[in-house]
């Protein structure tokens, strides 16, 4: 037995599982497709990172949660489906096929006539990026809107607090005017004056709701407002200045004090809530949180609707886990918009992990499946490898046959994608593998041995599911090994070949 002859018996069996492998490749795809095993681990994977767990995935919270994200539009966007009869027919007939194989393995914790994918949707994507889901996973929180529901109630907290400021000056003044006997047109029009500065505030207030002014403006505008009172008050008492003085030189430092620079004001009105306040909003029990919901009560049924009902299926290991990131994203950010946009970069961060470790969990499935699907091909083709390389090794003529067939499918120059070229049904058709279940193969394997026990050949068949076993395990393999490692023995039978002719050519 020379090198040659185990070359030539290592291409042929190479060859064979190279095309089983073909196949085995083919029908997993087929599964993974109908029944949709990648967007169904993806939604798996996101439950378990949401809940901290496996166990606590399958709380009803935490489904629905997943299928509010799942019916965001940011996701939905990525489901993309074809239109038309010819296109759907398809689709729905693999819907039908994966819903029955579903029933039989569906979760307990699922609600009734609820899809694998929730709120009946048959479909879902098999990849979602980092980016996109901690973009719809925030709007799913409602963060942006909650954001801007707290900084409203600071907002008119602020506006009423420099609105009692002044009026404990105007108290003060009273005071004066009643001690001093002053005219009753002169209390009546610092009154009015006060109620006009009221007024301005609330319609700046209500600019900033219809998001015509940003909290900068706001600030600069009540601080404008303010300065005319204070000339106008200065005017109305231009005749008594003398008496009325001090609540003047008070005004003036209020403004002074409040609104010297629109940050500064902002800092005292906390207008610009930190991502800690943020997050502690969708937390019950905090006062942020007891603060925005009674807010958001009496001003907008619509928006507490969808703030209500996010904050009730929201699981307490979700908030937690949001909160131990927005600590982390507080300790660097200037601003509460760099807050926000660090905390979608560590949700970003976290999701990119998991899918990274979910990744492997899928891998390590997908083999077992491979492997199963290439034991069921190996005895469904009667692909017993101790048979193949026996057939291989004893007939000279298949062993041409089959590596010419393997010279062309793999050429020395081949590339790796040129295995998606190799259509292994036509293989199949072309060459007579010694694979099958015909009575000529099968008698062959039974008589490989001589022995028997009590006239039956147990020994073959014992050959033959330990050949079925080998050959299962070659398949799950994969066909990109198969490919490489048949173009590595063409390469190594061809140097050999050269080998030999050299010296040939030297004498010559």
């Amino acid at each position: 037995m020379n090198l040659p002859f185990i070359l030539d018996v290592a291409l042929g069996l190479i060859f064979i599982y190279l095309i089983l492998s073909l196949l085995a490749s083919e029908i997993q795809e087929l599964l993974t497709t109908v029944l949709q095993w990648r967007a169904e681990h993806l939604r798996r994977s996101i439950e378990i990172l949401l809940a901290g767990d496996a166990q606590t995935s399958e709380n009803p919270e935490i489904i629905q949660l997943v299928n509010k994200i799942y019916g965001n539009p940011l996701i939905q966007n990525i489901n993309q489906e074809a239109k038309g009869l010819l296109a759907t027919l398809p689709r729905k007939a693999t819907w039908a096929f994966g819903s029955l194989f579903n029933l039989f393995r569906k979760s307990s914790s699922r609600f009734k006539k609820e899809t694998v994918f929730g709120d009946q949707k048959r479909s879902a994507p098999s990849y979602i990026g980092g980016e996109n889901f901690a973009n719809t996973f925030m709007d799913t929180l409602q963060l942006p809107i909650l954001v801007e529901k707290l900084t409203e109630i600071r907002l008119e907290q602020f506006k009423a607090e420099r609105l009692d400021d002044v009026r404990q000056i105007l108290i003060q003044l009273q005071v004066y005017i009643n001690n001093q006997e002053l005219s009753n047109e002169f209390a009546t029009n610092i009154a009015a004056d006060y109620r006009r500065l009221d007024l301005e505030y609330n319609l700046i207030i209500d600019e900033f709701k219809k998001e015509k002014y940003d909290i900068y403006m706001v600030i600069n505008r009540m601080g404008d407002s303010l300065a005319k009172y204070i000339e106008s008050f200065a005017a109305s008492i231009a005749d008594h200045e003398y008496i009325l003085d001090k609540p003047l030189r008070e005004l003036k430092f209020l403004r002074q004090d409040i609104f010297e620079s629109a940050e500064k004001a902002i800092v005292i009105g906390g207008l610009k809530p930190n991502i800690n306040e943020i997050v502690k909003s969708i937390k019950k029990g905090s006062d942020i949180h007891g603060e925005v919901i009674a807010a958001i009560q009496d001003k907008d049924s619509e928006t507490y609707k969808k703030v209500k009902e996010l904050i009730d299926i929201l699981p307490t290991s979700v908030v937690d886990n949001i909160e131990t990131m927005a600590k982390r994203a507080q300790m660097r950010a200037k601003s509460t918009e760099e807050g926000i946009t660090l905390l979608r970069r560590e949700i970003e961060n976290s999701f990119d992990s998991s899918m990274e470790r979910a990744g492997g969990v899928y891998k390590r499935n997908a083999k077992g499946v491979a492997i199963l699907i290439g034991i069921t091909l190996a005895i469904t083709t009667n692909a017993d490898t101790f048979h193949i390389i026996n057939r291989l090794s004893k007939d000279s003529l298949l062993r041409e046959i089959i590596i010419n067939q393997a010279v062309k499918v793999a050429p020395q120059d081949s590339n790796p994608s040129d295995i998606n070229k190799i259509d292994p049904n036509e293989i199949l058709k072309e060459v007579e593998l010694p694979i099958g279940w015909t009575s000529a193969n099968v008698q062959q394997q039974i008589n490989s041995t001589k022995y028997r026990v009590n006239g039956l050949p147990v020994f073959s068949v014992l050959s033959m599911i330990a050949g079925w076993f080998v050959s299962g395990i070659a398949i799950a393999m994969g066909a990109p090994f198969w490919f490489d490692l048949l173009g590595k023995v063409m390469n190594v039978k061809n140097a050999g070949k050269k080998g030999k002719q050299s010296p040939r050519n030297q004498d010559e």
